[in-house]
């Protein structure tokens, strides 16, 4: 996820200039815990995450430049199709792209190492991370056995209510000043009313965006989680996007709202 200082709209503009120039994706998210609000206990491996196996989560993947350095997350929706945020996937390419699979530590070689098939198709209205359509799919050159996750569809509104319990994933750091994690950590936020995201952000969309966290923070994605799933009801209904810090107070988490794509992403996996 982008963590942004100052004005925000300005850092992800730069990010997203940088970005383009560098031919690389910066990629500055958030990661969360299993336990609700009274009972979180702090964890020196993510902000409020636990360690979790890939096993259990198979579908998550993480994104590598071609030296293997990990900078983004993604979600496997079919054998050969991967949703993550376009933010990393702007300027990428065939050459310093790979997507991990089936590995939950960075340090294993289990898993698979798979190069992309094409350019990363992007939003073609993506600007930057806070003003929507943070939203991409990488095709993948050779088909894999793990099991993809389903996007959220129109049919799915109940699971965005305010609330409602999210689980989110990443290999991304574990503090705004700490280094990225080895492994798979993962935790579960409370889903967010749209009048609170919107009192939280002047840039926040109802229309393309969730957002989700505690009031008082301590549970968050961080830099590095970006593109990675925020999941319930067995679907995949959020992609890590941006926000303000990791797990501060007043500011939660902010992701894209997976439901909103439906459409134009049925389009990408068809294809």
């Amino acid at each position: 996820m982008i963590y942004e200082e100052g004005p925000m709209r300005l850092a992800a503009l730069m990010v997203t200039l940088l970005m383009a120039l560098a031919g690389t994706a910066s990629a500055d998210d958030r990661v969360v815990d299993d336990r609700m609000a009274d009972d979180r206990v702090a964890d020196d491996r993510v902000v409020g995450g636990e360690r979790v196996s890939i096993e259990d989560h198979p579908w998550v993947v993480y994104l590598t430049d071609a030296s293997g350095f990990q900078f983004c997350g993604g979600t496997l929706v079919t054998p050969t199709k991967v949703v993550t945020a376009a933010h990393c996937a702007v300027g990428r390419t065939t050459r310093n792209t790979r997507v991990v699979v089936g590995r939950g530590d960075k340090n294993s070689d289990e898993g698979e190492v798979v190069r992309l098939a094409s350019r990363p198709w992007v939003h073609p209205d993506y600007v930057a991370a806070d003003r929507g359509d943070d939203i991409a799919v990488l095709t993948l050159r050779d088909a894999v056995d793990q099991e993809p996750l389903p996007p959220a569809g129109p049919e799915d509104g109940e699971l965005y209510a305010e609330g409602s319990r999210a689980r989110v994933l990443g290999w991304g750091r574990t503090g705004e000043q700490a280094p990225a994690s080895r492994y798979l950590l993962a935790a579960t936020v409370p889903v967010m009313s749209d009048e609170d995201c919107s009192a939280a952000y002047f840039q926040y969309d109802e229309a393309t965006m969730t957002c989700a966290g505690y009031p008082e923070g301590g549970v968050d994605t961080c830099q590095g989680d970006s593109g990675g799933p925020m999941v319930a009801g067995g679907k995949l209904i959020g992609v890590t996007s941006w926000g303000e810090g990791c797990a501060r107070e007043g500011k939660p988490g902010v992701y894209s709202r997976v439901a909103a794509y439906h459409d134009v992403l049925r389009e990408q996996l068809d294809s």
